[in-house]
């Protein structure tokens, strides 16, 4: 017999009456019947229920273990009772009386039970995450983190990309954010970087004649953490292909993420349509460039109904020059109390507040003014239909701005009995994103927002530039390595103009995959920089490796990286990333377990020649 066991914990069923077999896990939970013991024993695999009379040799040692002891038993396996099946495990029908046992490993008082679905603070779970891990939804989380990783490399081979290992120590490469440095202990007063992304090399590998190439890449970056993103490292699938087109990537990496989500998706209903939206209409329509296309609602502008209005506020502030007033329609949110809400979120979020109108049923107090009758006879006419009750407007808005503009609003946007409308205005940079937050509540809280389904949208023709208002100062909005649309010619007009070949794919409010087709000409390359105020020998000082290549003839080129944990946390329907990650930092970019980051010793410092300054 094995040492450890026969079968897993999830093994076991009828066809094994009778068996004498060798389990091992840990003990899940105890449970004391008048001196019959039955312990839930359980493994990677399942559980499996074993039991202990007093008849059996090892009893008093079985009285002795406590939750998750590391056990191993032998026993035979035994049908049970037809009232007590467990249908709900593959193991229910039988279960195991324990003849011996043997302590593998025994446990401390548990800082958190692994046994059902108590709540515990972050810092604890993360502290003992190799106890959190034991949990079943943590096992399962990882269990379809791995899944999904596999079912990728196996997409992407069978498209025939090969996989090829980057460098992990390397030089500073331009991803946007900061770089964690590494000290070179052979070159003092030099520093390595550990890399934000394959980008260069990937992009050397298409120089150097492969024509597909991926890999699960690790990346770091330090940045600060939020509940989508780890503030120290993470994967993602990264991609090159030579000669192709932005389509072509669209084409190429579509079917690879649409059929991960058709496969690991619990049967959430997968959108076959990816619709292609321009930078410039996500931010007017959502409010973000990662739009949420479950939710249906898409914001217009609504400039020229309040221009000139009794409504000052918007009517002096769009006299100023980039300024509009934008408007948020809210099916079924025609209510004062709902309306008093969003305005309140408003004011959370740092703003005075939000207009509102919101459609109603016609009240008898308005039939009897606008006839000119008392409140009781307008009461009687709507009643016996006489009178037609129609609908009217309400709130502020509605009565600074007067009826006609505001049925101008109404039927703009499509809206009636029961509906409402917010508005915000000013220079759409100060409110797009508070506008977008609003959006998603109204869609979530309306219910307009279909929760048991993933829709796709790629974000195209992303500006490469973009002014400070304050220096007016031109400098690099997006990826300054993607291809100018119009490449060296449209750099010679206006930079504010200049649109790269970039693209983002949203799902669900969340950027999975983010690309580009490549600047891989010197000429077009050194231009962009110029514009920005970078001149050749800094591009080359900062980017000689990847300049220098594209001086023998580099092939068009691009590609895209998809983040492979926001893709599992889309899956496993988490709303934090650190749920599929196993190991993870936490809001602080500590690592509690491991006790990183830490002091390095003296001895450390003087090999690499580096000298802590104390912080003040």
């Amino acid at each position: 017999m094995h040492a450890y066991r026969t079968h897993t914990c999830a093994d076991l069923n009828l066809s094994n009456k009778g068996e004498t077999v060798r389990l091992a896990g840990w003990v899940h939970r105890v449970r004391d019947h008048g001196g019959l013991l039955f312990i839930d024993l359980r493994d990677h695999y399942g559980i499996t229920q074993v039991l202990c009379d007093p008849d059996s040799p090892v009893f008093k040692e079985v009285e002795k273990v406590r939750s998750e002891w590391c056990i191993r038993i032998d026993g035979e396996v035994k049908p049970r009772d037809e009232s007590l099946i467990n249908s709900k495990i593959p193991t229910g029908e039988i279960e195991v009386f324990i003849r011996d046992m043997e302590v593998l490993g025994s446990a401390a008082e548990l800082p958190l039970m692994v046994f059902g679905d108590q709540e515990y603070p972050e810092e604890t779970r993360l502290r003992y995450r190799y106890l959190d891990l034991r949990r079943d939804k943590m096992q399962e989380n990882m269990v379809l983190r791995s899944d999904v990783v596999a079912s990728i490399r196996k997409r992407m081979w069978d498209k025939q990309f090969k996989e090829f290992q980057t460098p992990i120590i390397t030089a500073s490469s331009p991803e946007g954010a900061r770089d964690f440095l590494v000290p070179s202990r052979l070159h003092p007063g030099k520093f390595y970087a550990l890399p934000q992304a394959p980008q260069q090399f990937k992009q050397l590998l298409m120089v150097s004649g492969f024509d597909k190439y991926f890999q699960i890449a690790p990346c770091f970056r330090d940045e600060d953490p939020r509940a989508d993103r780890s503030p120290t490292d993470f994967y993602q699938l990264d991609l090159e292909m030579s000669f192709v087109t932005q389509q072509d990537v669209f084409d190429t990496i579509q079917p690879v993420i649409g059929g991960i989500f058709e496969e690991f998706g619990g049967g959430r209903k997968v959108d076959q349509e990816w619709p292609q939206i321009s930078y410039k209409d996500a931010a007017l329509w959502y409010g973000s460039d990662k739009p949420d296309l479950r939710n249906p609602i898409k914001m217009q502008v609504v400039s020229e109904h309040f221009a000139g209005s009794g409504f000052a506020i918007f009517s002096k502030l769009l006299e100023q020059e980039g300024t509009q007033v934008r408007a948020i329609p809210a099916p079924k949110g025609g209510s004062r109390k709902f309306c008093d809400r969003m305005n309140a979120f408003a004011q959370k979020e740092g703003l005075p507040g939000m207009g509102y109108i919101f459609w109603r049923e016609k009240t008898a107090d308005a039939v009897a003014q606008e006839m000119g009758i008392p409140v009781k006879e307008a009461q009687a006419k709507l009643k016996s239909g006489e009178v037609e009750g129609g609908m009217e407007a309400a709130g502020p808005l509605a009565k600074n701005i007067g009826p006609e503009r505001t049925e101008a609003i109404r039927q703009q946007l499509g809206l009636g009995i029961g509906d409402a409308a917010f508005f915000l205005g000013g220079k759409p940079k100060a409110f797009e994103a508070i506008a977008g937050r609003a959006r998603n509540i109204i869609g979530e809280e309306l219910g307009l927002t279909d929760q048991d389904r993933f829709a796709f949208a790629w974000i195209v023709d992303f500006p490469i530039y973009e002014k400070d208002e304050e220096t007016g100062k031109i400098d690099f909005e997006h990826n300054p390595f993607s291809m100018p649309q119009g490449g060296m010619e449209v750099l010679q007009g206006d930079p504010l103009e200049v649109l790269g070949y970039q693209y983002d794919l949203s799902c669900n409010g969340y950027e999975l995959v983010s690309g580009a087709i490549r600047n891989h000409k010197p000429e077009i390359m050194f231009k962009a920089f110029e514009i920005a105020g970078y001149g050749e020998d800094e591009v080359r000082k900062r980017f000689g490796g990847m300049v220098n290549a594209f001086q023998y003839g580099a092939p068009p080129h691009g590609g895209c990286a998809a983040g492979i944990d926001r893709i599992v946390m889309l899956l496993a329907n988490e709303n934090n990333i650190r749920e599929v990650i196993l190991f993870p930092m936490n809001q602080r970019a500590e690592d509690l377990m491991m006790n990183a980051p830490n002091d390095p010793t003296s001895d450390q410092l003087m090999e690499l020649g580096l000298r802590v300054i104390p912080q003040e």
